[in-house]
């Protein structure tokens, strides 16, 4: 089983969440009894998805929206992405929402066009001394605190969860419409 993780991020902190989905859902396979690579790369560097048996696809979340290299890469392999089994995850947007039921992410036009099974939100990390200063002048107008906010044992827990549903499935097959 071949699964690629393909994340934008800015800063490193999402990639790492895509590096931890990596590695927990190949162990977690590999403990089912399926032999599992899972290989991590930055969206604009995936040219195709045609030897892989599934995908995740991730991105850190400024002003409600992925970052543009992500919806860039759903856009171009939209086709490929619809024969394998797809999950999105996002990582780190930060304030209040301001209504109740209000998503702090919109990604509706990458569920639509992946058709995928999921989407996940993940806390970031917000380091001041990392960010440019538009971003810096953001999380300050926003009041938003330094720290990391990344539940590890969550993404792990879901990581576990995807590998479960495709150790489930062969290999090649495609999933059900």
């Amino acid at each position: 089983m071949r699964i690629l993780v393909a994340v934008a991020t800015r800063h490193g902190a999402t990639r790492e969440i895509a590096e931890q989905i990596a590695a927990t859902a190949t162990m977690t396979l590999e403990q089912t009894g399926v032999a599992a690579q899972a290989e991590v790369l930055d969206a604009e560097h995936v040219t195709s998805f045609a030897a892989y048996d599934a995908a995740l696809l991730g991105s850190a979340v400024y002003l409600g929206h992925w970052l543009e290299s992500a919806r860039r890469l759903v856009r171009e392999h939209q086709d490929e992405l619809r024969r394998i089994p797809v999950w999105l995850f996002s990582s780190g947007p930060v304030g209040q929402q301001t209504r109740a039921g209000e998503d702090p992410v919109d990604v509706s036009d990458v569920l639509v066009a992946t058709t995928a099974r999921e989407h996940r939100l993940f806390g970031g990390r917000i380091e001041r001394a990392r960010l440019r200063f538009p971003e810096r002048a953001v999380v300050t107008a926003l009041r938003v605190k330094d720290g990391d906010n990344r539940d590890w044992p969550v993404i792990r827990a879901w990581a576990r969860a995807i590998a479960s549903e495709l150790a489930a499935v062969p290999a090649g097959e495609q999933r059900e419409r």
